[in-house]
Formats: C-alpha cells, sequence, structure tokens
C-alpha cells in the first residue's frame, strides 16, 4: 500500500483500492476531489454507500476479482462535487491484487472524461436535429390543404422534439364566418395535434383538432404571436392551462398526461403570422434547451413557407369555386319547348378550380343556342376569364350569327380585350322546326348525338378551329341532323382525357353512351359521369339537351308533364321564352373533318 500510494498521491487520475468485499481500502488525492469527500470518509464503506447517485459498475469490479482478467469499463453519474455537466463520466480500469495467486483486492483507475462524453452527445444529438431539418421538407407540405400540412408538421415533431405537438392557427379569412372573439381573447383553430404512442390512450380529450380555442392575453400562445418569438414555458403550477379556455375535465387530462414544460414558436411567412406550434413534454423528459428552441424555430419557419402557399392556394380556389358556382348557378326562365340537363363535378377536392362553362341562350325562329367551353388554366385568373366569354357570347348570342360568324366575332373581341387566356368553345345552333343543328367548333371536343331507339349515338367530328384568343379565326359551320327526341351531348375534356390514353379511344367510348330506360337526361347524366368521369384530373361539364316531342306549334301537349329537379348544379331546365315562328334557318358548311387532339 505505501508503495502504491507514492506512485498515486501525484497522479492526476483517480485511483482507489477496494478490499475483496469492495469496500474502500485506499483513495488518492484525484479521486477524493472527483468525488467531494475526504479519502478518510471513503475507507470501509462501498462505493454505493459513499457515491449513492453514481452507476459504479460493480458487477464488472467482481469478475475482475473472480476470474483475475483486467477489465474497462465506463461509469457514469453524479459526485458531490461542484459540476458544470448534468452528468458526468470516468473512464474506469480494472486489475487484481494478489499474492500467490490469492486474490486480496482490486486496483480501480479512472480518469474523467465527462468533456469529451457530453461533447459527443451533443454531436449525436446535433446530427440528429441535422437529420430532422433535413428530412422536414419531404415529409411536411406534401399536399396544398392547409389542414394537411399542419398535421403533418405535429407528427413529424413527435417524438423527435416532444411528447406533444399542436398547430394553432387563424381562422381563414375566405369561405366562411367565425364568431368574433370577446376582447382580450385570441381565437384560433387548431389544425394539427400528436402525441407520442405512450401518451395516446391519455391524451384522448384533447386531440381533437378543428376546433376553436380562446386564448387569454397572458396564454403562452398569445406571447408568442405578439411578440413573434418563440417563448419556453414551465408547466409545472397548471395555471398555463386556464389560460386557454380549458374545461375543468380538460385540465384534470392535462395535468393526469403530466405536462411539464411547453414551447410555443411562431409561423410566420411574407411577413404575416400564421399560427403557432406548440412543443409539450412531460415530467419524464428533459426540459427544452437553446438547441431546442432553435430547431423548432427552423422547422417552423419551413413549414410556415408551406403554410403559407396552403392559405393562399386555398383562398384562391375558395374564390375561384364560389365565382365559378355563382355563373354556372344563374336561374333561366322555362320554355316549353326545349329541355336542357347540365351538370358541373369538380375534379376533387384538392384539385385546382377550372374554367369549364356552358350555356344555353334562346334565339329568335324558335330556335336555341347551347355552348360549352373551358377557359385553359386554373384558378381564380381562369374563373374571372370564363365569365369574360361568357359575356361576350351572350352579346354576340343576339346579333343572329351562325355559329362561324359568333366564334370569329368572340375570338377578335377576345383579342381587343387584352385578355390572355385562351379558350374552347363548341356552339350548336338547334332549330326545331328543320330538325337540324348547326354545329362550329373553336377546338372543342366534337359533339354527340344520341337519337332515341338508337344502339350507338353518333359522336361528329366536326372541324375543329383554333381555340378562342389566339386571333386565328378559320371557324365552319356544318350541320347535323337532329329531330325532336335527338339529345345533344356537350362535355368538357375532363370527361374523356386519361393519362396515356390516345383521345381518339376516349371518344370511341362516348359512341357507346344510349339513353336510360327512363328516358331521363338527369339519369343520362349519372351515366355518362358514372361510366366515363372515374379517374378524372380535370374539372367536368356536360349538357344534354333536346327538343321535347310533346310539344306542339303553340305549346305543350294537355296533360303533358316534366320530372322537376334540384339544381346540380343547374338542373334539367326548359328555357326561356317562346319566340316568333319565321321558319327555319340553315347555314350552309363544308362535310365532317377528322377531329385532332387539341392541345391545352
Amino acid at each position: 500500500m505505501a508503495a502504491l500510494a507514492a506512485f498515486a498521491e501525484g497522479s492526476p487520475a483517480g485511483v482507489a483500492v477496494f478490499d475483496t468485499r469492495l469496500r474502500y481500502a485506499y483513495v488518492n488525492p484525484a479521486l477524493a476531489g472527483f468525488n467531494g469527500l475526504s479519502a478518510d470518509a471513503h475507507l470501509g464503506r462501498t462505493v454505493r454507500e459513499v457515491l449513492p447517485h453514481l452507476d459504479a459498475r460493480t458487477h464488472v469490479m467482481r469478475l475482475v476479482l473472480r476470474d483475475g482478467r483486467p477489465r474497462e469499463t465506463v461509469t457514469r453519474g453524479q459526485t458531490w462535487s461542484v459540476s458544470r455537466h448534468e452528468e458526468r463520466y470516468w473512464q474506469a480500469a480494472y486489475h487484481r491484487l494478489e499474492r500467490d495467486g490469492v486474490p486480496l483486492g482490486i486496483v480501480a483507475v479512472l480518469v474523467e472524461m465527462s468533456e469529451v462524453k457530453n461533447e459527443e452527445r451533443e454531436l449525436v444529438r446535433a446530427r440528429r436535429h441535422l437529420a430532422l431539418l433535413a428530412t422536414a421538407a419531404v415529409h411536411i407540405g406534401t399536399t396544398l390543404d392547409m389542414d394537411t400540412t399542419c398535421r403533418e408538421l405535429a407528427e413529424f415533431v413527435v417524438p423527435a422534439l416532444a411528447d406533444f405537438a399542436a398547430v394553432e392557427v387563424f381562422p381563414p379569412e375566405i369561405g366562411h364566418t367565425v364568431r368574433r372573439a370577446p376582447p382580450g381573447i385570441l381565437r384560433m383553430r387548431r389544425a394539427g395535434f400528436a402525441a407520442a404512442p405512450e401518451y395516446r390512450a391519455g391524451a384522448e380529450l384533447f386531440t381533437h383538432t378543428g376546433d376553436y380555442i380562446d386564448f387569454e392575453e397572458d396564454a403562452v400562445v398569445a406571447q408568442c404571436i405578439a411578440a413573434g418569438e418563440p417563448v419556453v414555458k414551465d408547466l409545472g403550477e397548471g395555471s398555463e392551462f386556464g389560460r386557454s379556455g380549458a374545461t375543468a375535465e380538460l385540465i384534470a387530462a392535462y395535468r393526469a398526461s403530466g405536462l411539464r414544460s411547453a414551447l410555443v414558436v411562431p409561423l410566420a411567412a411574407r411577413g404575416a403570422s400564421l399560427g403557432v406550434l406548440s412543443l409539450v413534454r412531460s415530467e419524464h423528459s428533459e426540459p427544452f434547451d437553446d438547441e431546442d428552441v432553435l430547431v423548432a424555430g427552423q422547422l417552423a419557419g419551413r413549414a410556415a413557407v408551406d403554410l403559407d402557399h396552403a392559405r393562399r392556394y386555398a383562398s384562391e380556389h375558395t374564390i375561384a369555386r364560389e365565382l365559378q358556382a355563382s355563373l354556372l348557378s344563374e336561374p333561366r326562365g322555362s320554355h316549353p319547348h326545349v329541355e336542357v340537363a347540365t351538370r358541373y363535378l369538380p375534379a376533387d377536392r384538392g384539385a385546382v378550380v377550372g374554367g369549364d362553362w356552358f350555356d344555353v341562350v334562346p334565339l329568335h325562329d324558335g330556335r336555341h343556342l347551347k355552348a360549352m367551353g373551358d377557359v385553359m388554366g386554373h384558378g381564380v385568373d381562369a374563373a374571372v376569364a370564363m365569365s369574360h366569354y361568357r359575356s361576350l357570347l351572350r352579346l354576340l348570342a343576339g346579333e343572329d350569327l351562325p355559329p362561324h360568324r359568333i366564334l370569329e366575332q368572340l375570338d377578335a373581341m377576345v383579342q381587343r380585350s387584352g385578355l390572355d387566356r385562351a379558350a374552347t368553345c363548341l356552339l350548336a345552333v338547334v332549330d326545331r322546326f328543320a330538325g337540324t343543328c348547326e354545329v362550329a367548333s373553336a377546338g372543342h371536343l366534337p359533339p354527340v348525338f344520341i337519337d332515341p331507339g338508337q344502339p350507338r349515338s353518333r359522336v361528329i367530328p366536326v372541324n375543329p378551329g383554333p381555340p378562342l384568343g389566339m386571333g386565328f379565326g378559320g371557324y365552319r359551320t356544318e350541320v347535323v341532323p337532329c329531330p325532336p327526341g335527338t339529345v345533344l351531348f356537350m362535355y368538357t375534356d375532363g370527361l374523356v382525357e386519361r393519362r396515356g390514353e390516345d383521345i381518339d379511344v376516349s371518344l370511341r367510348r362516348l359512341s357507346t353512351l344510349t339513353m336510360p330506360e327512363s328516358g331521363d337526361l338527369e339519369d343520362l347524366l349519372d351515366a355518362a359521369l358514372d361510366r366515363f368521369g372515374e379517374g378524372a384530373d380535370d374539372d367536368i361539364a356536360v349538357l344534354a339537351s333536346r327538343i321535347r316531342e310533346d310539344v306542339g306549334l303553340d305549346g305543350p301537349v294537355a296533360g303533358s308533364t316534366r320530372r322537376g329537379r334540384p339544381f346540380r348544379p343547374t338542373g334539367p331546365e326548359l328555357i326561356d321564352g317562346p319566340r316568333p315562328v319565321t321558319g327555319p334557318r340553315l347555314a350552309a358548311g363544308p362535310g365532317p373533318h377528322p377531329h385532332p387532339r387539341p392541345r391545352r
């Protein structure tokens, strides 16, 4: 022991000798300093008795004592000395002391490596956070739906950064109204929530999304919005729960889940506040530190850009959809001679609204003009352009021009107006006395004629001139037989165009369209949409019309009826007004031409 003490007294490494019962027999000054106790306070006691907060790895010491093989291990924990490290680490080497093969004890040499270990741990953590930030773009903002983006953000940060996460956003400015919040109250909508698997059962009461939450002005969420900076809050006293309008039952659920600390980060883009990301950890997790704040802030900044895109899309989509619906749902009067059914079908909830439109305009001499058009592009601009085309067409329809002349005039007017949206358009003027239909196309898909009792319909390949707005002209009117009872079916490309399929194949399918047994136009549209509308990538507009067979020259036959239906969006309708009869009117035109696929 004297020789060992002479060697160990001046060593910077901690040196200890244990007897065969693993009690301290010697401690050098360095180890006494590590442990924060005098050497004498160690003697005769075990490590657990001296240092209860240290993982001493005594089982390793027993193995060395038993078989004599030296071993190394890492011990960690805390001692009685003051340290800036939350957890300390020592590299320990154990050797057996023996005489003539008989074990006398263990000598342990320890070197503190807290600095290295903590740096290593921080490096691993930093790498994990960097990987988190690197993959954020893949998992957040996969759609232009705001609620989906909020849910993706909440699920992405759990459990990597928090045990619970919630995303609250301001109510939308367009689409629906929200009740006004009382003075001093911040009203927000919970759009996303996530909880770690071990907490989901206890979090059922506060995992609902879509609810509006009222925050008092001193709540942590309101503080974050006001300051525009992250806020860290200790939830230990529980007073914060009451500032979010929580009920007593909800507050009890919060406390039962062990919510301990919160980090609230603002979501802002283009200088506008969109909402907040709230991260919460339970009492079993470490409190938030500066690095957590930094990582959460960077994640929130990236996610806010996606949320801003989704918000702008939702606003534009709502405006365009409402504008389009209002234009397609204008009421019309009745006419005893012509029956019309129309339908507009959006591609899906996430699709950008298109510029599909249709119209029916009564003309002189018992004729009616049917129009089906599709403005190229999507969004509010396309919906507004659609309203211009529709208004100009109605203006030109009153000039009693053949369809190709209407298209020429419309093309020229669009050019002069500076409207930068081209459009396809199909015009059809049905003359009930002559039993004919004059058709002209501006790059639109061909019409379909369904004759009563026939096994197949007629897809008429009319000459497709250039789309409107190009200024090229060159439209032609063609005459197609259309006796009373024959249905004129018009549509936009969303009904037939499919990726990877030639348009001619799609159009040939339309020749199988026949009238249902009921003979009702609405049932015809149902059948057409069911058969051909599935998997559409674009909005679909369809129009079916026919001259009523049960109507004489002076009006409806006594007892004739029609089946009334609600607007969908315009339903089957009867068109305005009887007009004076001056005789049939035909426009000469060339014969059928092949129909090339229109380019969108």
